[in-house]
């Protein structure tokens, strides 16, 4: 069971299983448009899980999910923690 922070959303889990489950390094643009979610929202939660380790900023723009956000999706990790 994954242990959510009180500062995650519900759009956290779909942002960070999409970056997984890709394997690939995607825009916020991307993933709005395949999740059906506004990129301005996509945006600001990418950020936000950015700011707590469990994706990475590669470049403007484009994102990656890291060791510690596939932890979290696993439910190794407590982001709560975070």
């Amino acid at each position: 069971m994954r242990k959510r922070g009180e500062w995650m959303t519900p759009m956290d889990d779909l942002l960070l299983e999409a970056l997984a489950s890709s394997g690939m390094v995607l825009s916020p643009s991307i993933i709005s448009f395949n999740l059906d979610l506004s990129r301005e929202a996509v945006n600001r939660r990418l950020q936000t899980l950015a700011d707590h380790g469990l994706v990475e900023k590669i470049e403007r723009g484009k994102y990656e999910i890291t060791d510690e956000g596939s932890e979290y999706l696993s439910g190794d990790l407590d982001a709560s923690n975070l």
